[in-house]
Formats: structure tokens, sequence, C-alpha cells
């Protein structure tokens, strides 16, 4: 584990609490961390040295959870040393970046995966599958909403730190990249990194899809939205008990037969379902999948790729944020 900051002990809790991986080594800049996080976990060494770490024989996989700005070092020499990688979003901070790790992690025959820890929750799986089965219809929208008040970031801007999540989730509904973005935004911190945006996506086929995030909230809210000609569904991620609800609400059309210009338009107001949902912590199950890809050599479901298709999209976005928001087109090979 490279990297023992806000989010790598929540890593290394995980992997050293699975039966399907073994916590070996800890590493840290920060000798003061490195020591605190160590002492609960007394057969693992400790180290300030990433190089040593990637040069032991009994290092089979690293997890980075570092600051955004150093992943690509760190994943190429990792990479580069012959272990699979398992790297905290966002990915890397541009796309040329993004594809040169996932073309070493291709051409070494190795594992490279993003924690994109939501795709792995009960939620997000049961959601994934009403898309697939057609349960809800053909998507029309999707609105995705994360604010609150923190944690300010200083090396990449809110979109990049919070809509990461969101653009995980949506790519792994729809599997596409969108047609073009559109971003706006405002930095009210003294310095030129966005803490407030909105993200439009358009991705054809009448399927729109739009994600708010916010450093500055006073409130918390975690709200996935998915429309469907269907069905709607809920991700509430803070809801403990009904992360998921699934509508049988909505509004049907048809065309007026006295006329061409009106549509008869019915209110559809039925049954509200709360799907029953493994109690099985995300992060957990993110874990012993990346272990399950290592041990089979198997592409993971977060794998370098998607963080690929994220960060196209997050570029597009930095540059529609810098034109006032004007549309950028992604191109189908993923260019802009």
């Amino acid at each position: 584990m490279v990297g023992l900051g806000y989010w790598g002990p929540n890593l290394v809790r995980n992997i050293a609490g699975s039966p399907a991986t073994e916590l070996v080594a800890l590493c840290d800049q920060d000798e003061g961390r490195l020591a605190s996080v160590g002492a609960s976990y007394p057969s693992a060494r400790t180290t300030t040295d990433s190089a040593a770490v990637l040069a032991a024989d009994d290092v089979d996989a690293v997890c980075i959870a570092t600051p955004v700005s150093t992943h690509h070092d760190l994943v190429r020499a990792a990479l580069e040393s012959g272990k699979h990688v398992l790297v905290e979003k966002p990915f890397v901070t541009s796309v040329e970046e993004a594809e040169q790790l996932v073309a070493l992690a291709r051409d070494r025959g190795l594992v490279l995966m993003l924690d994109h820890v939501f795709l792995y929750s009960p939620a997000v799986r049961r959601l994934a599958t009403a898309v697939q089965d057609g349960e809800l219809g053909d998507l029309q929208y999707i609105d995705s909403v994360r604010i609150n008040l923190g944690l300010v970031q200083h090396d990449v801007n809110v979109l990049w730190d919070l809509a990461a999540h969101d653009l995980s989730i949506i790519d792994h509904l729809v599997g596409r990249l969108p047609r073009s973005v559109s971003a706006f935004g405002e930095a009210h911190q003294g310095h030129d990194l966005v803490d407030v945006a909105y993200l439009h996506l358009d991705y054809g086929d009448g399927l729109i899809a739009s994600v708010h995030v916010n450093w500055l909230s006073p409130v918390k809210i975690r709200h996935f939205l998915v429309g469907g000609s269907r069905r709607s569904a809920l991700y509430d991620e803070l809801d403990p008990s009904e992360r998921l609800k699934i509508y049988d609400r909505g509004v049907d059309s048809t065309p007026d037969p006295e006329s061409r210009r009106r549509i008869l338009v019915s209110y559809r107001s039925g049954d509200v379902v709360a799907p029953a949902l493994e109690p099985v912590e995300p992060l957990r199950a993110m874990v012993e999948h990346f272990a399950d890809s290592v041990a089979r050599g198997a592409a993971p479901l977060s794998d370098g790729e998607q963080g690929l298709r994220v960060v196209r999209i997050l570029a597009a976005a930095d540059r529609s944020l810098a034109a006032g928001g004007a549309a950028v087109t992604l191109d189908a090979g993923g260019g802009a």
C-alpha cells in the first residue's frame, strides 16, 4: 500500500481483512503517519521508499492512494516492475498519461484497476442489472447531485475530485462516451480551482446526463436519478435502509389521432419498490474483485480503459470550463 493519507487507511483495512489478499508492506513519506497506521498491522513492514516496495519479490500488486499529481509516475513504475495496480481516483491528470498507462498494462499483461468504489456497491450493481435487463426501458436522462462541505483539494478541481465517481457510474450504465460535454463552474477560494460545477453530457439517442458537484454546500447530498421509458430509479448513497428505489411512475404519451400537432399525455403513478440488497461493504467487494481479476488474468469492472474514458470526459469538461461552457465534442475514437 503506497499512500496512507485520507483514503489509504480504508484500503489498508480491507486489504488486511480480506482472505483474498495479504498486506505485506506500507509506504508513506510521512513517518508519523506511517508509524501510526503501521502499529495496527505489525506483520506488514513499513518504508518511506516506494522504489523499495516496487523492487520487492514478495509484492505481487500495489495499491496507490497518493495525490493525483504523483499517480502517473508511480503507476508507470509499478507496471514496469511487473506489479498489478489498483489506483485511487482520479486516475491521472491528462488523456495522454492515461493512454500511456493503459497501453503499458496491456503490453505487460498486468491488471490496471481504478478505485471506482461505487461500482461495487450492492445498490449500483442492482441498478446496473435493472438497466441491462430492460427493467427501466430506454434510458432518457441521468441526474446526479454530489455535494458536501469539503474536502477541498489543492491539485484538482471539484469535477476531477467528485464527478469522477458519478462519471464512472454513468459509464458503467451507458457503456459509451458522450457525443459532447459542456461544463460551467466557479472558483471561490482565491485560486483557479473550480469548487462548484455543473456538467452536462449529451449521449445521443435521446439520452442526456447532468452532474452537479460542490465542495461548499452546507448539506451533504448524494442523489443519482436514472429515468427510463418504463421506470425510473433513485440511488441515494446516504439512505441506510433504502439506498435504491425503483419507481413505476412517469409520463406516457401517444399521438392524438385527431391532430398531428398534439399528443395525449397520461401520468403513471404505480408502485415504488426498494429491492433487497446484500449487506456488503463496497470497498471490500472492490478489493476482492481486484484480487480475483489478478488471479484469473481478467479485466476488472473498473479497468484502465474505463479510467481512460472518465479522464477523457473530465479533460473535455476542463476545456469547456475554459471556453465559458461551450460544448466540446468527443469523436467515436474518444478524442475531442
